[in-house]
């Protein structure tokens, strides 16, 4: 069971029957603690700068969920106690794949998440980008 409050609990396989999703979403998160904002992050490794998955958005997704994790854990929370998503992606084709990636990795989160379909990022070679805010409980 989630550790804050969760609002309105669904999976997107429920909701987006025609697309093979499977993430655990809510409408609101009550969070309890300290907050936590992580900045959005992209398919580059951040000991290294190396631009991971060049023309791969499932290998960028994967590696800015692994930044986002070990950010957390730096900062004192963790993966569970993200309360908010934002996921910007250059072509929206790659919605499914993006989701598919994320969810593994939020599995019984639950937290409350926007999807935006932008022009461009930062750099051309970057497909995806995902930002978190969340907490650190009392």
């Amino acid at each position: 069971m989630p550790v804050h409050k969760r609002i309105r609990m669904f999976n997107t396989k429920d909701t987006y029957p025609e697309q093979k999703l499977d993430n655990d979403l809510c409408q609101v998160v009550v969070a309890k603690g300290t907050m936590v904002f992580v900045r959005g992050q992209i398919g580059q490794n951040l000991d290294t700068s190396e631009n991971v998955g060049i023309g791969d958005v499932a290998a960028q997704t994967e590696q800015a969920m692994a930044n986002i994790k070990m950010l957390l854990d730096e900062a004192g929370s963790d993966l569970s106690h993200i309360c908010k998503i934002t996921i910007y992606l250059v072509d929206p084709r790659f919605r499914e794949t993006v989701y598919r990636v994320i969810g593994k990795w939020l599995k019984g989160v639950f937290p409350v998440s926007t999807g935006v379909v932008i022009s461009a990022l930062a750099r051309p070679e970057w497909l995806v980008e995902v930002d978190v805010t969340a907490v650190i409980p009392d």
